[in-house]
């Protein structure tokens, strides 16, 4: 298994027992290699849901660029509310995780096909 398959493991373990859903391993799987490199770096693997410059960087190079979205406060809306759902107290919060959650909360699963 390739490091990168593991981490995709990891990440649907995250999905079923700290959110509660069943993961699209299709959609995590492109959206996991969508993020590059950032995975396989213990700091930019993760987001802290308690940094404005973090949470600002998922918004616009996300959010904003890879799904075409408008900046508005429903992007802030999505992130908080995803945070929320991900855990505020749980500290390892990774960004394919994130990514994943709201491409499914935005409906863009399409961008990834």
């Amino acid at each position: 298994m390739s490091k990168r398959d593991e981490l995709i493991t990891k990440y649907a373990a995250d999905i079923k027992e700290k959110i509660g859903e069943n993961p699209d391993m299709d959609l995590l799987t492109k959206v996991t290699i969508g993020c590059g490199p950032s995975i396989y770096n213990s700091d930019a693997a993760t987001v802290s849901g308690s940094d404005a410059k973090e949470l600002e960087t998922v918004k616009k190079n996300f959010l904003m660029k890879k799904l075409g979205l408008s900046d508005g406060p429903k992007l802030d809306e999505a992130i908080n509310a995803v945070i929320e759902k991900y855990g505020k107290s749980n500290r390892n919060k990774y960004r394919a995780v994130i990514y994943y959650m709201l491409t499914k909360h935005f409906g863009k699963e399409a961008i990834y096909k």
